[in-house]
């Protein structure tokens, strides 16, 4: 009986390990395999070319870029109202009635002023000497007759000015919001930027720390394989039991399922990844840059300092949030500058030099027929009363600057707190790498010796059990310090406000 229970736990074993279907099926003749789909495309990629990526194709990365480029544009369109507007207009109408139209007066044939040159001197004399205060009377007639009055075709070509020379600080407190408002899409992108770093340096941290985990579990698959082949040898020499036999092959069996688990966790983590990347869910990546206990500059994770929350306030004063917020103070502070000048006075120069035409037809006028129209104005408004308008929105303006500074406060304390906590993270973080490092290192001599002592006999298989399973939890109990150590750093530098594409991995 006992014979048949190693055989069942060696057919189970056999069922579990890969080339199994190899074995069962011997000598057999097999179907043709069908045609294989292509394999997916592989993807060598290190840390500093998925932030790279990221920066470039992160979706909220490019609404925060279309953001700045939109206040940018505002901002340049606000420094117009400063300046003299130009205008220049070419205009024809075409009066079908007017109410001058039926205005003026026609001399009768008596006093019209048409002498004849064919009459004999003395007659021409007379009818000039008899006529000429009717000829004042026609030329005066024909003066009115040229007045733009009741024409009917009308061309007017000219050109407008207007300059605005005192508002009350209005254009100004404009022009400078504007400019806040740009410079605070530039902090806000900055933060985006950060954001998305941490996201990206996170869930590479993440895979890589699967990565590692299935490395170590196949690591510890390979060394129970090849502690049961020593155990058959030894018992088919006599020199074990088979007990021995059963458990090295339990201990083997009992790993591939964790071995499963894990390789799951390394597929999520590299689909999560590949999100925040915009890649291709059916490539297949490959990590290049790994948790190391040396950083790009060559100095130990362990060695690594970082400013405490208080040396770090200047610093932290200098995120791209706390600058945005800093900015919507200012914003706040010229809207109430443009409530203020709701109270004074508006000063604007304005000119026109137009060129009028009145021809008989729709035509287009020659040269002699336009008449110049110039002008020039200086105009003052200043509203007296507006039903207490403007002392409410000057208060509603005052409770927005609080409002700003209230916010701009609660943000300094959130920033700091989230510093101190990512500082604390990194201390224990690093207290956790040096510990385990020097526990992984112990559990290799410790199952080194113990291989080494069940060899000789000295040891029992349950001895070699529990060294393996040390073994394998210090290391993966040593990545994940790393891990946890690179995750809270990538969380200080976040808040630091330092580059999206600073790291300290080589």
């Amino acid at each position: 009986m006992s014979g048949l229970k190693l055989c069942v736990a060696v057919a189970a074993l056999a069922a579990l390990t890969p080339g199994a279907s190899r074995a069962q099926s011997g000598g057999a003749t097999r179907p043709a395999p069908a045609a294989s789909a292509p394999a997916p495309a592989r993807i060598d990629l290190s840390l500093t070319d998925a932030l790279g990526r990221a920066l470039e194709e992160n979706a909220d990365v490019r609404n925060a870029r279309s953001q700045l480029d939109y206040a940018e544009a505002q901002s340049r369109s606000a420094w117009s109202n400063a300046m003299p507007q130009f205008n220049t207009q070419l205009a024809y109408s075409r009066a079908l009635r007017s109410v001058f139209q039926n205005v003026g007066f026609t001399l009768p044939d008596s006093m019209k002023f048409d002498p004849n040159s064919s009459l004999p001197l003395d007659q021409r004399v007379k009818y000039l000497e008899d006529k000429t205060p009717d000829a004042a009377l026609g030329s005066l007639v024909g003066l009115f007759s040229q007045m733009p009055f009741g024409r009917a075709n009308t061309w007017i070509a000219g050109l407008s000015v207007t300059q605005p020379i005192y508002t009350g600080g209005r254009v100004k407190a404009g022009i400078n919001i504007a400019g806040d408002a740009a410079d605070a899409a530039r902090f806000s992108l900055d933060e985006t930027r950060s954001e998305v770093a941490l996201q990206v340096k996170t869930g590479y941290y993440d895979a890589q720390l699967a990565d590692r985990s299935v490395a170590i579990v196949e690591q510890s698959v390979e060394l129970a394989g090849e502690h049961l082949k020593q155990v058959k040898l030894r018992f088919e020499a006599g020199r074990a039991s088979e007990l021995d036999t059963l458990r090295a092959a339990v201990d083997l069996s009992n790993l591939l399922p964790q071995l499963q688990q894990v390789r799951s966790g390394r597929e999520l983590a590299q689909l999560n990844l590949k999100r925040l990347l915009r890649l291709p869910a059916e490539s297949e990546l490959r990590l290049t840059t790994e948790l190391t206990s040396r950083t790009k500059a060559g100095t130990p994770v362990v060695a690594l300092q970082l400013p405490t929350a208080q040396e770090a306030l200047p610093q932290l004063d200098q995120r791209g949030a706390m600058r945005a917020a800093g900015k919507s103070i200012d914003i706040r502070k010229a809207q109430v500058t443009i409530a203020r000048a709701a109270f004074l006075p508006t000063v604007a120069f304005s000119g026109t030099m137009n060129r009028q035409a009145y021809p008989s037809t729709i035509r287009f006028p020659s040269n002699n027929e336009w008449q110049d129209d110039w002008n020039l104005a200086f105009a003052v408004q200043w509203p007296l009363f507006q039903g207490l308008r403007r002392t409410a929105d000057l208060d509603a303006a005052h409770a927005q600057l609080k409002q700003a500074e209230v916010q701009q406060e609660q943000l300094r304390d959130g920033v700091r707190i989230q510093y101190q906590q990512a500082w604390g993270d990194f201390e224990r973080g690093k207290a956790l790498v040096d510990a385990a490092t020097r526990t992984a290192a112990q559990a290799q001599k410790v199952y080194d010796l113990t291989e080494l002592r069940y060899a000789e006999g000295l040891a029992t298989q349950l001895d070699v059990s529990s060294a393996r399973l040390a073994l394998q939890q210090a290391r993966i109990n040593e990545v994940q310090a790393y891990h946890d150590a690179y995750a809270a750093l990538a969380r200080a530098e976040r808040a630091l406000g330092l580059p999206p594409d600073a790291t300290t991995l080589p």
